[in-house]
């Protein structure tokens, strides 16, 4: 131990002695430092009956174990505590998991308790944990393998007992969800010492069943049963299920019990739900959340036409306006060039030339006239005027050269 005191105090035989002198505080450190470094106190499971037993305000438990020959004090934080299920009491025995540490303040050693169980179940809890860690370390709950669920299925099977709880809340969620959804019951042991073989059984058949002929395939697998005491549960804790639910070539979700219950089936599963229901919930997609998808989407798309549509009109009342304004502008060009083109043809025109006072002759052949040469004295002549016409007679005639 370091950070003693050296005091001269009782005389020897050459003199005064030096004593090393240690604080309270460091002998209880030396001790703590010793406990720490002991791997089997950093891991140990006490059985004992329960003594002094207080669940604090602050959420902590305290309490005293003790056999015929001794007592050991123990503390439960809150974060541990929380997931008892069961509520300790002065008198229970029970097996309890944690490290022997040392309480500074007081000076004493104690179990800091991280896992307790009535001891008729400790048993149980060792299985558990054992198997576990065993399959764990053969790649059985290797997250790679884990299978996703079918978003839209058209069949699901349901491996559990025909008569209870669990059965009619599958298929009351499902139902509800997707009334389309084909749902396939197996019917299954799910407690007692046939329970393991029959859970098997009922994952091969399914497997065995699933595109078969006049079978459809089935795209999901729920296996599980409803609530009930850890040993009810215990077939869903067999290496033999475990291995059969790996083994399925159809994705397994594992349900059992309530929401603190776990089983290996739980971590062999490709999902695990919590309860029946919610594994309903998690193979079977909502038909509701789709038809409000498909309603807002709808929503969406009318505006989007209307949007479109009136976009398109305003366009079409701008090309109206646009192509108005220029038959407008080409009727004006038109009009005027036709004006024109009148007041030419009027001025070219022969009866408007003789509305100005010039008349028209025509020969006796009924030929115009152009040169006096063309006609005779005495030949008869027809002269049209502005208005009307008179016959005349060449008496004489004007003969222009060249």
């Amino acid at each position: 131990m370091n950070g003693y005191s050296r005091i001269a105090g009782f005389p020897g035989a050459g003199g005064p002695l030096e004593i090393e002198v240690y604080s309270v505080s460091q002998v209880t450190d030396f001790v703590a430092r010793l406990l720490q470094a002991d791997t089997r106190l950093a891991d140990v499971w006490v059985s004992g009956e329960i003594s002094n037993f207080t669940h604090h305000s602050s959420g902590h438990m305290y309490l005293t174990l003790k056999d015929d020959a001794s007592r050991l004090r123990a503390v439960m934080f809150q974060g541990a505590n929380r997931g008892l299920r069961f509520r300790p009491e002065s008198g229970m025995r029970v097996f309890a998991h944690g490290y022997v540490g040392v309480y500074r303040s007081g000076g004493e050693y104690q179990l800091y308790i991280d896992f307790m169980e009535p001891a008729g179940l400790g048993a149980l809890f060792l299985a558990f944990q054992q198997l576990k860690a065993k399959l764990g370390a053969q790649g059985l709950f290797d997250p790679a393998l884990k299978r996703s669920l079918p978003r839209f299925p058209k069949c699901i099977a349901v491996a559990t007992s025909p008569t209870g709880a669990a059965i009619r809340d599958i298929i009351t969620v499902a139902r509800r969800r997707w009334p389309a959804v084909h749902i396939v019951v197996i019917p299954t042991l799910v407690q007692g010492d046939g329970a393991p073989a029959s859970i098997v059984a009922a994952i091969e058949r399914a497997n065995a069943a699933s595109g078969a002929e006049g079978i459809v395939d089935i795209d999901a697998l729920i296996v599980g049963r409803g609530g009930g005491s850890a040993e009810e549960l215990w077939a869903f804790n067999d290496e033999t299920v475990a291995r059969a639910i790996r083994s399925s070539r159809i994705p397994v979700v594992s349900a059992v019990g309530h929401e603190t219950d776990f089983t290996i089936a739980d971590f062999a599963a490709d999902v695990r739900a919590a309860t029946p229901s919610a594994a309903a919930e998690l193979v079977v997609p909502d038909m509701g959340v789709y038809l409000r998808q498909l309603d807002t989407l709808q929503t969406r798309l009318a505006r989007s036409v209307r949007r479109l549509l009136d976009q398109r009109k305003q366009r079409m009342d701008e090309l109206g306006r646009w192509l108005t304004q220029r038959i407008q502008v080409k009727l004006r060009t038109s009009r005027d060039r036709v004006q024109r083109l009148s007041g030419v043809l009027s001025a070219l025109d022969p009866e408007a030339v003789l509305g100005r006072g010039y008349a028209i002759c025509r020969g006796p052949d009924g030929s115009i006239l152009k040169d006096s040469q063309n006609v005779q004295t005495g030949d008869a002549v027809r002269v049209k005027l502005g208005r009307g016409a008179i016959g005349c007679e060449v008496r004489e005639r004007e003969v222009v050269e060249g």
